[in-house]
């Protein structure tokens, strides 16, 4: 059995087709210099690896099949490139090692496209080595793609700001990226069904704080399409909508307002722990079950007409057992 520093020595030189030092090994694992020939001695055991011009490198297999780009195709790959390392919200280590793999390839026919290509890598990795967010990020990534290739649920801990941390379990259906409205950011989420219900959420993975593969396993529909988007304003001419405000008790009593239609909640965090929360929600006897449904975590600060309205509803209620 591999160790794992060795095991780290093998996805290393496999993400660095090109080879690498023994210096540039040794600071990248973390380790002293001296120590990496007994990893390569024990990795040599597994793979076939050698040392070329005091570079490091995997001997390629004759069954490796090696892309051939044209070079209009090998342009087009790195100006695509560019733009997706420069608006990743957060570097993939595996986004690299793809780069230089390909890169590899295109030293032949397209030289100055590949050293571009492989200097985008470097930076990836530089960016990696700079952000802690970004290696706990990729390790929760890792273990959604996990669950998603091997069709397990995987349960995880959310943790939106002002609010306790939210644990559900989720069946990944895709994992992606989502436009938003706001500020134009297209954050990295995973679209899935929640648990013991029919209910599909799309999650920003970067709220997400704990990921953990449960050995329960599920399907994903043939049918179902790639993100449930929150509903969009032109679908809300038909309906009556209200700018409704809420006095927020406990986050979780959010989760009743998913199957009414309403805009992007705006909250305002309140001095007792508390949360104001602002939306235009339908104007529809399911917007009033599900107050009903929160008890008392929720109060409706306005409209005060739909207040008004709401009070009167209970009165009927009430009316009918006393």
């Amino acid at each position: 059995m591999k160790g794992e520093r060795v095991a780290q020595l093998e996805l290393l030189l496999h993400s660095h087709p090109e080879g690498l030092r023994r210096a540039e090994i040794a600071r990248r694992l973390g380790v002293h210099r001296s120590t990496i020939s007994r990893y390569v001695d024990e990795l040599k055991q597994y793979i076939d690896i050698y040392e070329e011009n005091n570079l490091i490198k995997i001997k390629n297999r004759e069954e490796d099949e090696s892309i051939a780009l044209s070079v209009y195709e090998s342009l087009a790959f790195n100006l695509s490139a560019e733009m997706l390392a420069s608006s990743t919200e957060f570097q993939n280590p595996h986004l690299a090692s793809g780069l230089r793999k390909i890169a590899m390839n295109m030293r032949s026919y397209a030289p100055k496209i590949s050293e571009n290509v492989i200097g985008l890598a470097e930076q990836i990795d530089k960016q990696l080595q700079e952000k802690k967010e970004s290696s706990k990020f990729n390790a929760i990534l890792e273990v959604l793609i996990d669950s998603w290739v091997s069709g397990r649920i995987v349960r995880i801990v959310q943790s939106l700001k002002g609010f306790d941390p939210i644990e559900t379990e989720l069946a990944p259906y895709f994992i992606g990226f989502r436009e938003e409205d706001s500020g134009g950011r297209n954050p990295i989420s995973v679209t899935g069904r929640l648990r013991h219900t029919t209910e599909i959420v799309t999650i920003d993975i970067s709220t997400i704080t704990s990921a953990t593969i449960l050995n329960e396993t599920y399907t994903i529909p043939d049918n179902l399409k790639p993100f449930k988007f929150p509903e969009s304003e032109e679908r809300y001419e038909s309906i009556d909508m209200i700018p409704l405000s809420l006095k927020i008790k406990e986050r979780s009593a959010m989760n009743v307002f998913r199957s009414v239609v309403h805009g992007t909640p705006v909250f305002e965090k309140q001095s007792d722990g508390s949360q104001i929360c602002n939306m235009d929600v339908e104007n529809s006897i399911e917007l009033y079950l599900r107050i009903i449904q929160c008890g008392d975590s929720v109060e409706i600060l306005g409209p005060e007409s739909f207040r008004k309205k709401f009070c009167k509803l209970l009165n009927k209620i009430l009316a009918l057992y006393q």
